[in-house]
């Protein structure tokens, strides 16, 4: 991991460089080109980091100005816990970040806000494919067992 590594809190500055992050996920997972997501959505995603009302929040890594990775992150309420539950929902860094330990200072970072926020679980998804990520996520957390099932409307 470099050794000036920060996890921080994004800021409307970062702006020019977390948007090249953003679309390097989205087109991991395939939405890129004639699958991208709509730029409105990309907008909105954005502007969600910087209101108050909204539960999404995001974290970007940083080494000599230069951001590394990103993680995006929601607080929601669940019917089986009273405190509420942390979703890390993107999870990303640069090619050449990836092994140095980043991705694991990001998940850090999502840990340290859950706890704070008084939350008493954070879970993710990722890819069955996944399987260099899922390297790093079996060192840090229980894989659940549950399968998940979805249906576009």
């Amino acid at each position: 991991m470099p050794g000036d590594l920060t996890i921080r809190f994004v800021t409307r500055q970062d702006y020019a460089q977390w948007l090249p992050l953003w679309d390097g996920y989205n087109a991991f997972y395939g939405r890129s080109g004639a699958t991208a997501l709509a730029p409105e959505i990309t907008a909105m995603t954005w502007a969600r980091f910087f209101d108050a009302y909204e539960p999404m929040h995001a974290l970007v890594a940083e080494s000599g100005g230069e951001l590394l990775g990103l993680t995006h992150y929601l607080f929601h309420r669940s019917t089986t816990m009273i405190e509420p539950n942390c979703y890390l929902q993107d999870l990303f860094t640069k090619t050449a970040a990836r092994g140095k330990g980043v991705g694991r200072a990001l998940i850090d970072g999502v840990y340290e806000q859950a706890r704070r926020a008084g939350c008493s679980r954070v879970y993710w998804h990722t890819h069955e494919t996944n399987h260099t990520a899922m390297q790093l996520y079996d060192k840090v957390a229980d894989r659940s067992g549950f399968v998940v099932y979805r249906k576009m409307l």
